[in-house]
C-alpha cells in the first residue's frame, strides 16, 4: 500500500475519538510481564516512553525490545533493570553501559531476519509504541522516517499504540498503516528526535576518499552508520547518475541529491528513488523527505533482502568494522567480549553487493584506535570478538592508508595485503606476528621495514587512441603475483630486450626486487586494466637512483600484446615527472643495439641526451631540462 499524498483530515481527532487517549491513560493497559516494542531511532515515540517508565513499579518483569532508539532512554537506566529488561537488535550509545555490565541483553541477528521473529511467532510482541503522522482522509497513517521493522512490530503486536505527532513527515514507499489497525492513538505535537551528522576528521576524510575511488558512475550505494560512510558523500558529488538502496540516510544526503551525483536512473530495480527504511538526522532532513516521491521508505524485510539488494547492478555496499584479522574476519559488533554495537545490515548488504553484476562489498575502517596506540588491523581479534562477516565473505577492506582486496586470494596474499593498509608503526610487528602464525613464509622477514604505501599523487591515467583507458600507479607489495604473470606472458624477444639475457623463469627475490621499493631512491610504476578479479599488469617502469651521481636508472617492459601504442613514451614521461618532484637530476640507462622501439623512446624524450655506445649496448644519459 503506498502512502497518500493528501493533507491530514482536519477532523482526525473528532472521527476516531474513541480511540483516543492521554499517553498515562495509554500505557496503562500495559500489563507486568509482558514484551513491549519501542519504535526506532529519530521515531521513538518520547511521551509513550516518559509514561511507561513511571509505572516501571507496577510492571516487574517487562521485557523492552528495539533495534535502536537515539531518543531518552530512561527504562534503561541502572535502578529500572529490576523492573524493566531491555533486549536490542542493535546496541546505541543510550543502552550500552547496561548491556555492558551485563543487565541488559543483546540479540545479534541479522536485520533483515528480524520481522520473521515477529511474524512467526518466535519473539511474540504483546505490545508495540510506535509513532506515526495524523490520518488522512482515506484513514492512512504514514509512519514517516522509520518504517524499518516498526512496520512489522505493529503489524504482529496484540495491542498497538500510537504517538500521532503532525510533525512526523508523511514519506512515500511501503510506510502507512490503517488507522484501524492501530488500537490506541495519543495527539501529541512535538518536536521529533534530531542526530546532527557527525564531523569529518582528516582521517575519515582520507578513508572515504579510498571508498570513492572504488564507486563508478552508475553505481547504487548503501551506507552503514557511522563517520566513514557520512564522510564518503562529500566525495560523491562528481559522480554521475548514482542509486541509492540503503536501510538508513542522514543529511548528508540532501547536498549529494542536489549536486545532481544522485538521480536513480541506471538502477535496475526501483529506478529514480531512493529506497530506505529509516532517517537518523535533523529537521532539514525530516523537511526534505516530506512527501517527496523521490524517496521510498520500505520496511527491512525488503531493504535488506540480500536477494533484492544482488539484484542491483553495481551496487556498493559500505559498512565498517571494529577490528579485521590477516585472515579478513571481521568483527564489527564487540570490543572483545564488551558489546559495541550489532550485526546490523553489514551481512545482508555484503552478501547482497558480493552478488550483484559489478557488485562490491566495503569495509572500511580507521588503521588505529585509542589515539593511535594500537592496531585494528590484527593477527588475531580480540579473545571474545565476534565474527560479523567471516574470511571467506569478505572482499574490500579500506584503511586511511589504501585499499585492501581479499576476496579469491590465499591466506598469505591476504595477510600481505592487509599489512600494507595498517598504520605504518605497526606494519613489522604484523609482518613477525604472520610469520610466526606461518600466515606468511619464514622468507618474508627479509621485506621488514620495506612495505611502504607510495603517495596518491602517484597516480595517473593514459587513453589509447582506441579508447581504452590504463590506470597507472605505484607498485603494491600485493602485485608480486601479478608481476609474476606479466614476466610469463612476455614473448622472449621482450624479455631478452629488458633483462639482456633469455630468462626462461624468474627468481621471487627479483620479482620483490620490484615491489619492494621506498617511492622515493626507488620507484616502479604499474599500467594496469581493470579485470573481474581486480587488475592486469600490462606494463612496468622503474627507477633506481643512484645517490652520488643523483641520476637514477629508469627501465620498462610492455606486454606485448601492446607494444606500440605509446605506454613506454608515458611511462618515462611519467616517471620523469616523478623523479623531478624527488629532486633528482636525470635518468641513465642502456639499451641493446637491436632494440629500435625503445631507443625511439629516448630519442622523443625532450630530455637532454648523452649517448655513448659500447659493443652491442647504447648508455644513455638524459638529463631533465
Amino acid at each position: 500500500m503506498s502512502s497518500s499524498n493528501l493533507t491530514y483530515d482536519p477532523n482526525w481527532q473528532e472521527k476516531h475519538r474513541s480511540m483516543i487517549a492521554t499517553p498515562e491513560q495509554a500505557v496503562a493497559r500495559i500489563r507486568p510481564g509482558q514484551r513491549i516494542f519501542i519504535g526506532t531511532g529519530c521515531a521513538e515515540p518520547l511521551r509513550l516512553v516518559s509514561a511507561l517508565t513511571k509505572r516501571a513499579a507496577e510492571l516487574p518483569d517487562t521485557e523492552i525490545v528495539h533495534l535502536l532508539t537515539y531518543g531518552e532512554a530512561p527504562y534503561a537506566h541502572k535502578e529500572m533493570t529490576q523492573y524493566f529488561r531491555v533486549n536490542s537488535f542493535f546496541i546505541a550509545e543510550n543502552v550500552r553501559g547496561i548491556i555492558q555490565e551485563g543487565l541488559g541483553d543483546y540479540t545479534p541477528i541479522h536485520l533483515s531476519d528480524i520481522p520473521r521473529l515477529f511474524n512467526s511467532g518466535q519473539l511474540p510482541l504483546d505490545v508495540a509504541l510506535i509513532q506515526v503522522t495524523p490520518p488522512d482522509e482515506r484513514g492512512l497513517c504514514s509512519l514517516g522516517i522509520s518504517v524499518d521493522i516498526v512496520k512489522s512490530a505493529a503489524e504482529n503486536a496484540s495491542l498497538v499504540i500510537a504517538q500521532v505527532n503532525p510533525n512526523m513527515p508523511r514519506t512515500h514507499g511501503d510506510s502507512v498503516l490503517h488507522v484501524y489497525d492501530l488500537d490506541i492513538l495519543v495527539p501529541v505535537d512535538d518536536p521529533l528526535v534530531e542526530v546532527p551528522p557527525p564531523e569529518v576528521t582528516e582521517e575519515t576524510r582520507q578513508i572515504a576518499e579510498n571508498i570513492a575511488a572504488l564507486v563508478e558512475d552508475g553505481s547504487t550505494i548503501e551506507v552503514g552508520i557511522g563517520r566513514i560512510p557520512q564522510a564518503l558523500f562529500g566525495f560523491l558529488k562528481d559522480k554521475k547518475d548514482l542509486g541509492i538502496h540503503t536501510e538508513m540516510i542522514s543529511d548528508r544526503i540532501i547536498e549529494l541529491v542536489q549536486s545532481g551525483a544522485v538521480t536513480g536512473m541506471r538502477k535496475s530495480l526501483d529506478r529514480g528513488q531512493i529506497v530506505t527504511s529509516f532517517c537518523l538526522g535533523t529537521r532539514k532532513l525530516y523537511d526534505f523527505v516530506n512527501n517527496n516521491p523521490m524517496f521510498a521508505f520500505h520496511p527491512t524485510e525488503y531493504v535488506n533482502d540480500p536477494y533484492i539488494i544482488s539484484r542491483q547492478h553495481k551496487m556498493v555496499a559500505i559498512n565498517v568494522a571494529l577490528e579485521v584479522d590477516l585472515t579478513g574476519q571481521v568483527c564489527a559488533d564487540s570490543i572483545g567480549t564488551r558489546f559495541f554495537s550489532g550485526v546490523g545490515g553489514q551481512v545482508d548488504f555484503g552478501r547482497g553487493a558480493a552478488k550483484a553484476h559489478r557488485g562490491k562489498a566495503i569495509i572500511a575502517m580507521p588503521s588505529t584506535a585509542k589515539n593511535g596506540t594500537v592496531s585494528r588491523i590484527v593477527t588475531r581479534l580480540s579473545p571474545g570478538a565476534g565474527v560479523v562477516t567471516t574470511r571467506a565473505g569478505v572482499n574490500y577492506v579500506v584503511t586511511e592508508y589504501g585499499v585492501a582486496y581479499l576476496h579469491g586470494k590465499s591466506i598469505q596474499e591476504r595477510a600481505l595485503a592487509l599489512i600494507c593498509i595498517a598504520h605504518p608503526k605497526f606494519r613489522a610487528q604484523l609482518l613477525r606476528e604472520a610469520i610466526e602464525a606461518k600466515y606468511l613464509a619464514a622468507s618474508m622477514a627479509e621485506v621488514e621495514g620495506k612495505i611502504l604505501v607510495a603517495p596518491k599523487e602517484q597516480r595517473s591515467t593514459y587513453v589509447l587512441e582506441d579508447g581504452t583507458q590504463i590506470n597507472f600507479r605505484p607498485i603494491h607489495p600485493t602485485d608480486e603475483p601479478r608481476m609474476r604473470d606479466l614476466f610469463y606472458a612476455l614473448s622472449q624477444q621482450t624479455i631478452y630486450y629488458r633483462f639482456m639475457s633469455h630468462k626462461r623463469w624468474v627468481k621471487r627475490t627479483e620479482i620483490q626486487e620490484f615491489v619492494y621499493v621506498d617511492h622515493r631512491n626507488e620507484v616502479t610504476i604499474v599500467g594496469t586494466l581493470p579485470e573481474a578479479h581486480g587488475e592486469d599488469i600490462i606494463a612496468v617502469g622503474s627507477y633506481y637512483l643512484d645517490p652520488k651521481t643523483n641520476l637514477a636508472e629508469v627501465a620498462f617492459v610492455v606486454h606485448d600484446k601492446w607494444q606500440n601504442r605509446g605506454i613506454g613514451t608515458y611511462l618515462l614521461r611519467y616517471l620523469g615527472r616523478i623523479a623531478r618532484r624527488n629532486g633528482i637530476r636525470g635518468f641513465t640507462a642502456e639499451v641493446l643495439l637491436d632494440n629500435k622501439p625503445m631507443q625511439a623512446v629516448f630519442a622523443k624524450s625532450n630530455f637532454k641526451l648523452t649517448t655513448r655506445f659500447s659493443g652491442n649496448v647504447i648508455s644513455y644519459e638524459m638529463e631533465f631540462e
